[in-house]
């Protein structure tokens, strides 16, 4: 290197010399100064948002009381309802209290249970959702009082899903047979009823006792 270096001419020195420096020039800029830049930019930025930032907590720490209150109403409003949601510790015990609760009041208004499917139960935020469905049987008087009745039902109830079906036959066309003590129907509904429990904490694992070291050979 030494003896290449000494067959340049002072020219050509200069040269690679130039070169050289704008080389280093380059890698500097790409390594060193433009991180730096990148790094000011960034910092300049935050302390720009930092008195937004500030306003913006202050402005939460006066609504403090506010949130205070609204989330105490929260808890209360829960606690007030209550008892508008179905018993059960877990959710098929839940999905019997509804479907007893349903049955009872589709009785109670003259329609006639034909079928009933327990859906699988959802989770929203800390309750389940519990939902029936149920395919009936009666006149549209019935049907609309049942409605009626689950909406106003002491137990948080809510008809996510009706689809109705007419029975009627125009005249000439032979009748449905149906049992003397069954009312005649008109109308055939499939409806889905849903309520809301308690959502149950997971159960804690069970952990094995370790199993106890059997002696061998006399003592």
């Amino acid at each position: 290197m030494k003896r290449f270096w000494e067959r340049l001419s002072r020219r050509e020195r200069g040269l690679v010399g130039a070169t050289l420096a704008i080389l280093i020039i380059l890698l500097a800029r790409q390594f060193v100064v433009g991180p730096y830049l990148e790094r000011r930019e960034w910092v300049k930025s935050q302390l720009e948002l930092q008195p937004q930032l500030l306003e913006k907590n202050l402005r939460y720490l006066a609504r403090k009381d506010e949130f205070a209150f609204g989330l105490e109403a929260a808890r209360n409003e829960i606690k007030a309802r209550e008892p508008k949601l179905i018993t059960g510790d877990t959710p098929s015990v839940s999905a019997s209290d509804l479907q007893d609760t349903v049955q009872n009041l589709a009785v109670k208004g003259g329609t006639q249970v034909i079928t009933t499917r327990v859906l699988n139960p959802e989770t929203v935020g800390s309750f389940a959702k519990i939902a029936i469905q149920m395919e009936i049987g009666g006149q549209i008087d019935q049907i609309a009082n049942l409605v009626r009745a689950i909406d106003t039902s002491p137990k948080l109830l809510v008809v996510d899903e009706i689809n109705v079906r007419s029975l009627f036959r125009p005249v000439g066309v032979p009748q449905p047979r149906v049992a003397p003590q069954v009312a005649i129907q008109n109308l055939r509904v499939s409806l889905t009823v849903a309520g809301y429990a308690r959502a149950q904490a997971p159960a804690p694992a069970k952990t094995e006792a370790p199993a106890a070291k059997s002696k061998s050979g006399a003592e």
